[in-house]
């Protein structure tokens, strides 16, 4: 096979693309979350919450691409990092499929027959359909941070030793808090898009609310992080044709997440942006540039996930029962020929996928009315 790339190179083109799809996630998925979050509080009467739901409605499922892009994206890539994060996070992962469940199921059924206990019993599974997800991923990160508990052996059978209750630890929850409050904060400000009225109205006291936890979570975030210990790779004995988590040396080194910061100093500009992303949604908010406000609030979920990967490179999932058994960009992907052919694949479509997302946003463009709901009840959510 003609080799445009070396294997170093398709292996950091494939750690970026991975990046990409779970902002694209995070991005385009998260104001589906935020939004169904957002739904208790935002709108108090059935024909209010049917504005809010139908504000997504036409998207939401077109949005989950990029959740199936990104599990993918791991599988194909990074089958080891799949093994292990796929079996060990398992419950926790039954859990936020349980909740995402619940979503297409809740849209459809929701306005199907009217009576206020069963409307407002999937308007609170919607909510849950919302927060589970963005709790979840988030804490999720935050184990990552921390390093996971797991061994490869000589045969490279994986030692799993993570236990779905162990995934709370305080850090984490922090994270998880973070992404569950830079979600909703997304949430309300395509809301703020997309209503009018008295739902617009609250969605603004939301979002004078959000930003400024989510900027002194994330603040608190950082400050933690210099408390725990780092993962630093002392030495790499394996070659760059085959991946073998087993073929070089790691330690823990107290603050050493920082080090990558210290070396790159380019790399700030990542939280600077999770912050400033944040900071402009609050001066949006303030002159109604809601649709600005939007785009910031996507500019800090860029730099908060940035901020992750940047602080983990090398390493994609770190081990705390054995630091050497850590997965790094060089010894967790899948073959040369694999990436090859993928990053071809990527090539030819992300482009029809961005096309066509843009496409679809820009027809759909405008506000969800009380009056559209009653003009059309029989055929919207």
């Amino acid at each position: 096979m003609l080799e445009f790339f070396d294997y170093e190179c398709l292996r950091i083109i494939w750690w970026a693309i991975l990046g990409f799809l779970l902002i694209g996630f995070a991005v385009m998925d998260g104001f589906d979350l935020g939004v169904g979050i957002l739904l208790p509080f935002v709108a108090k009467t059935d024909e209010e919450r049917r504005v809010v739901l139908n504000t997504v409605g036409p998207v939401w499922e077109g949005n989950q691409v990029w959740f199936i892009l990104g599990g993918g994206a791991i599988f194909a890539a990074w089958p080891h990092v799949y093994a292990v994060s796929f079996s060990g996070f398992y419950f926790a992962m039954l859990l936020v499929l349980l909740a995402l469940i619940l979503r297409p199921v809740g849209f459809d059924y929701r306005s199907k027959i009217q009576n206020k206990t069963w409307r407002q019993t999937w308007d609170y599974c919607l909510f849950v359909s919302g927060l589970v997800p963005s709790l979840v991923f988030g804490v999720a990160i935050g184990n990552v941070l921390q390093g996971v508990p797991f061994s490869f052996d000589e045969f490279m059978v994986i030692n799993n030793q993570i236990g779905f209750f162990s995934l709370f630890s305080p850090f984490a929850l922090l994270c998880g808090i973070v992404s569950v409050t830079m979600l909703t904060t997304h949430g309300a400000t395509f809301l703020a898009i997309k209503t009018e009225g008295e739902i617009l109205k609250r969605v603004q006291k939301f979002l004078t609310i959000f930003p400024p936890i989510t900027i002194i979570l994330f603040a608190i975030g950082g400050l933690l992080l210099g408390k725990i210990d780092g993962y630093k790779l002392l030495s790499f004995a394996g070659t760059l044709a085959d991946s073998n988590p087993l073929a070089k040396e790691v330690t823990r080194v107290a603050g050493g997440w920082f080090d990558n910061y210290s070396k790159y100093q380019w790399m700030l500009l990542a939280p600077a942006l999770g912050f400033l992303g944040q900071i402009s949604v609050l001066l949006f908010t303030r002159f109604k540039h809601f649709g600005k406000a939007f785009i910031a609030s996507a500019i800090s979920i860029v730099g908060i996930i940035s901020t992750v990967g940047l602080t983990l490179f090398p390493f994609i999932l770190p081990s705390s029962l054995d630091p050497n058994s850590s997965l790094i960009i060089w010894d967790s992907s899948s073959s040369y020929r694999a990436l090859f052919v993928m990053l071809i694949a990527t090539i030819i479509f992300m482009p029809l996928i961005l096309f066509y997302t843009s496409w679809v946003f820009r027809v759909l463009k405008g506000k969800v009315t009380e009056k559209d709901i009653k003009k059309d009840s029989k055929f919207l959510y």
